[in-house]
């Protein structure tokens, strides 16, 4: 049987998951998790903070400041919830959409690309195996927790 270890060191490498930037838009330098975070603000329209945190399994205080590096390169946006003053939601600015829309765009370029080294047939096997393998993982007591010794 393959080493699972091994197989999935070498597709985070591949995937570009070790790099300092995953992402690059005109000039615009963004990490795996500054990328992450702008896709959750994206498809959940106006969310809590709260809420992306625990979406993206990151800490209040780190996600924090991961917001505030994106609000200073103006592609997200933070404002107080009319009806409770303690909850921000998040947006996206107008060059926040844009710079979402390209990383969108380039992943699915790469995607594509990959698929085509594929049959149709792998191609839905992949996928499927990838949904039942993101489902086992929500099950797992240990997922989304640094490995301890």
């Amino acid at each position: 049987m393959e080493n699972p270890r091994e197989l999935f060191q070498i597709m985070t490498r591949r995937l570009g998951l070790l790099n300092k930037t995953c992402c690059s838009v005109d000039g615009c330098d963004l990490s795996v998790n500054q990328s992450h975070l702008l896709y959750e603000i994206d498809r959940s329209h106006n969310p809590s903070m709260q809420q992306v945190a625990e979406t993206l399994g990151t800490d209040i205080t780190t996600f924090s400041r991961q917001v505030q590096s994106l609000m200073k390169m103006n592609l997200v946006q933070k404002t107080p919830d009319p009806t409770d003053r303690r909850i921000y939601t998040l947006s996206l600015t107008p060059e926040g959409s844009r710079v979402t829309a390209t990383i969108d765009q380039q992943m699915n370029e790469f995607l594509n690309e990959v698929f085509s080294n594929m049959s149709e047939f792998e191609t839905e096997t992949l996928l499927r195996s990838i949904k039942l393998f993101n489902e086992a993982m929500g099950k797992s007591s240990k997922c989304c927790k640094p490995v301890t010794g």
